[in-house]
């Protein structure tokens, strides 16, 4: 587990990268203002992406470069993200990042044989978050 600030998340992107150097999915999990956009911000610097990132609540996805594929699955619930067939842009080479993902999701994506890891994220204080990452 790592405790960060918010405004130095490169250790947690670094580790995020050497997990999956060549890409992959990252389960974002947390409560609400957690922090799971901004660690996606984080990471699209650390990257080198310029694009603005922000929350894709209301679009289910966003896509920043040309390897960063973000995803909230808040409003819609997995079912409406796999009835819109989205499954099918994870086979996309690069990062996908994708917020409140749960167990169904997790385990489609490993009977799929999908490389991914799962990021929770907890609220250690106002200034930082305490980061776990897991293979899912």
């Amino acid at each position: 587990m790592m405790k960060l600030s918010l405004d130095n998340l490169a250790p947690l992107c670094e580790h995020l990268v050497s997990e999956l150097p060549h890409g992959g999915i990252v389960v974002l999990q947390g409560d609400l203002a957690s922090g799971k956009t901004t660690f996606t911000q984080a990471f699209a610097d650390y990257l080198g992406v310029d694009d603005a990132v922000t929350s894709p609540t209301f679009s289910l996805q966003q896509c920043y470069g040309e390897k960063l594929y973000h995803y909230d699955l808040y409003n819609y619930g997995f079912e409406k993200f796999l009835s819109l067939g989205m499954m099918e842009e994870l086979e996309h080479e690069g990062y996908h990042l994708i917020e409140w993902g749960d167990e169904t999701l997790i385990g489609w994506l490993n009977r799929a044989g999908m490389e991914s890891v799962i990021l929770k994220i907890t609220k250690c204080d106002d200034e930082s978050r305490c980061y776990e990452v897991q293979r899912a």
